[in-house]
């Protein structure tokens, strides 16, 4: 084993709940490494809805996942994070010295006196389709993410799904690509009503076309896949022609190794109190979506509440001789001093 990186905090997760854990430690003087499976920062926000609106983050009235996690890498320049991208926690063991040592899959390790899970719904990876053949064309013209919409424009593009993945992303297709063409195993959507209905008006106009059935084959040339076979209810085969597939089936939330460190689990989720946020082992916390307690909202929003107080609850626990003061960062000359800006004046 290579000598371990030492630390004062390991966030796991570099969602935007893990990046602002980041900041409020930084607040505080605590530096940190941030791991996340991913290979890039970013979490949800990046993988599944980069380009889709959110509404509800306070005082930003609109703004996109990716500007949302920009602005949040922004904000913690100060602090300047060491991020190790592209790999797995895969063992958290705690030592005889209270800091625990942390494995990963590219066989990186940490030893640190505290761990912030921050890991949103787990290792999660997309529903795949079951279907012979079809991997070949994987990350070549079958999708399960779309992480460069331009890449499409001009193509005939194939989507399947009901949920709000699947909705959006052929709404937003509509007069980029050449056709769109969603397909369903049902005339019925979980998509947000609105999406269904301006997708059905796109249908009734032509701009695009909407299938009922499922995918049950395909046809390539050439190394090429040319054509899919889509199946109706009533067993009635429609061969359609295509230059990418887009699959969004949904994704299969796993806790994975997390589930084997001992701690307190409700639910495929870890239990923490709402004090501290700390989990059942002293020096662990849980932040966002990963998360359970009573009243517990999955909502960005709360994760960022969630993160202050984790924080102070490690500073205390990392120094229970010192008494952690609050401060604010309009007033404070030290946080002023940590964050490299200059003292606000008034008139």
């Amino acid at each position: 084993m290579h000598s371990p990186i030492e630390t004062d905090a390991v966030i796991i997760g570099a969602g935007p709940v893990g990046l602002f854990q980041v900041f409020e430690l930084g607040l505080l003087e605590i530096k940190v490494h941030v791991i996340d499976s991913l290979p890039e920062v970013g979490g949800q926000c990046i993988e599944l809805y980069p380009d889709k609106p959110i509404y509800d983050i306070p005082a930003v009235p609109i703004c996109t996942g990716r500007e949302l996690v920009s602005n949040l890498l922004k904000q913690i320049e100060p602090f300047a994070p060491q991020f190790h991208l592209n790999q797995e926690v895969s063992t958290l063991e705690k030592q005889a010295d209270g800091r625990f040592l942390i494995g990963t899959s590219l066989h990186q390790y940490f030893l640190s006196k505290t761990v912030f899970i921050a890991a949103g719904v787990g290792a999660f990876q997309p529903r795949l389709l079951a279907l012979e053949g079809i991997d070949a064309f994987v990350d070549q013209q079958v999708f399960y993410r779309v992480k460069n919409p331009d890449q499409f424009t001009g193509k005939r593009v194939v989507i399947c799904g009901g949920g709000d993945s699947a909705l959006d992303w052929a709404l937003h297709f509509v007069g980029k690509a050449a056709s769109v063409t969603l397909i369903h195993r049902r005339d019925e959507f979980k998509a947000a009503p609105q999406s269904v209905a301006k997708m059905r008006a796109l249908c009734t106009s032509g701009q695009m076309q909407l299938i009922i059935g499922q995918i049950t084959g395909l046809e390539s040339s050439d190394d090429r896949l040319t054509e899919i076979a889509v199946t109706d209810i009533d067993g009635k085969v429609q061969m359609i022609g295509l230059d990418s597939l887009l699959l969004f089936y949904g994704l299969s939330p796993k806790l994975g190794p997390i589930a084997g460190w001992g701690l307190e689990i409700d639910r495929k989720q870890i239990a923490v109190d709402t004090a501290h946020f700390q989990t059942s082992i002293p020096g662990i916390y849980a932040v966002g979506d990963i998360n359970i307690y009573p009243g517990k909202k999955k909502l960005i929003l709360s994760g960022f509440h969630e993160a202050a107080l984790a924080a102070f609850s490690a500073a205390a626990y990392l120094a229970p001789e010192k008494q952690i003061q609050l401060q604010y960062t309009t007033t404070s000359p030290k946080l002023h001093k940590a964050l490299g800006v200059s003292p606000p004046t008034f008139e």
